[in-house]
């Protein structure tokens, strides 16, 4: 259980640090991961994302790692797995900042509508979920936020209390930006994005609805 809970921490903390570089660089990281699954062995698709979610993977590699440092030996892999995903949320934030200083304005004082805080797609589970993280920090920027789940009722993300909204044309209309931070299967991907008047996707869920509208991709900020 360990090992296979490490494994995928430390391939999750791989690809999305490679989604740090592209970004740097100005690539599209989810071009990148395509491209790479094109190779017919040797190679394990892994997506990045806005950070590490559930009671599994962000909990049981660091207990390992705990353990062993009663043992005077440092789990470099672990650590290091933990310390790019617990970045995540960070990036995501940064990204939001950046989409709406490009269109002129600061998170300051903006609307921010987050779409998802579970932790995965189509459950109900908040447990370390990074969508907390992303809520705080853009709150702790000076954004208003807003939050739509269609699983979860209510949230807590730092001192505040989070009631989910309906997902209304004009929520979505009126908000400065829309974040996707979970992508429950139960979204219209069409509909906000022509109703988002700019919109971070942290899971390159606007994919398939930007082929058909690639008009529409000025808008859109993936991490």
């Amino acid at each position: 259980k360990l090992l296979e809970n490490v494994f995928r921490s430390v391939n999750i903390g791989l690809v999305n640090e490679f989604a740090l570089i592209c970004r740097e660089l100005g690539i599209n990281v989810w071009e990148v991961v395509d491209a790479a699954s094109t190779k017919p062995f040797g190679f394990m698709r892994f997506l990045p994302g806005p950070g590490l979610g559930g009671h599994c993977i962000p909990v049981d590699p660091q207990y390992l790692a705990w353990k062993l440092r009663g043992q005077n030996f440092t789990a470099r892999f672990v650590e290091l797995a933990d310390a790019i995903n617990s970045r995540m949320p960070n990036h995501v934030a940064g990204v939001v900042a950046d989409a709406l200083n490009d269109h002129c304005r600061s998170v300051r004082g903006s609307t921010v509508l987050v779409l998802g805080v579970a932790y995965k797609r189509d459950v109900a589970d908040v447990r370390e979920s990074p969508a907390l993280d992303i809520i705080e920090l853009l709150a702790d920027r000076g954004a208003t936020v807003l939050v739509h789940d269609p699983f979860v009722a209510t949230v807590r993300a730092g001192e505040q209390t989070y009631d989910t909204i309906p997902l209304t044309d004009e929520a979505l209309m009126n908000a400065d930006c829309v974040v996707l931070v979970t992508d429950h299967t139960e979204f219209d991907i069409a509909r906000i994005l022509r109703l988002a008047p700019l919109m971070v996707d942290s899971r390159n869920a606007t994919a398939a609805a930007l082929r058909d509208a690639p008009e529409l991709r000025a808008k859109v900020h993936v991490i």
